[in-house]
């Protein structure tokens, strides 16, 4: 399972969406990990969380220990307001589920994509990374 696929599982799982319409789902968290391109950029969303003030909550996501909790909040300043909005209208649910979600989502996604707190590593280089983001 890739990355998107965990997070598109576990998003579905936190909305309670049954629904089977996962490309519309992977679209919409694309948009929030996104690098404006429509592709996931897992490792310049890690840079913008620690340039919010949240290095050590993102080094404990990256590194193999437990992972620090992030706050609604911070996702919402992390992501910006405008983003979840969007996300919430395309997956036809409120903004706070949304937050709620990701919240628990992302720490998740980031710490399967690395190991000892290298997210490249993890994912085979260049190449893997490109695959594994890029499809």
């Amino acid at each position: 399972m890739d990355i998107m696929d965990l997070g598109v599982k576990l998003l579905k799982g936190k909305l309670g969406n049954t629904g089977d319409d996962d490309g519309a789902i992977a679209a919409a968290l694309g948009g929030v990990l996104g690098s404006g391109n429509g592709k996931v950029d897992l490792g310049s969303f890690v840079e913008k969380l620690k340039g919010s003030g949240l290095a050590n909550v993102v080094e404990s996501w990256l590194g193999d220990g437990e992972n620090a909790g992030i706050s609604a909040d911070q996702v919402r300043d992390v992501v910006g307001g405008d983003k979840i909005k969007d996300l919430a209208a395309k997956l036809g649910s409120d903004e706070g589920s949304v937050l709620d979600g990701l919240k628990d989502v992302l720490p998740q996604m980031i710490d399967k994509s690395s190991s000892g707190g290298k997210l490249l590593a993890s994912l085979g280089g260049l190449g893997g990374l490109a695959k594994s983001f890029l499809k």
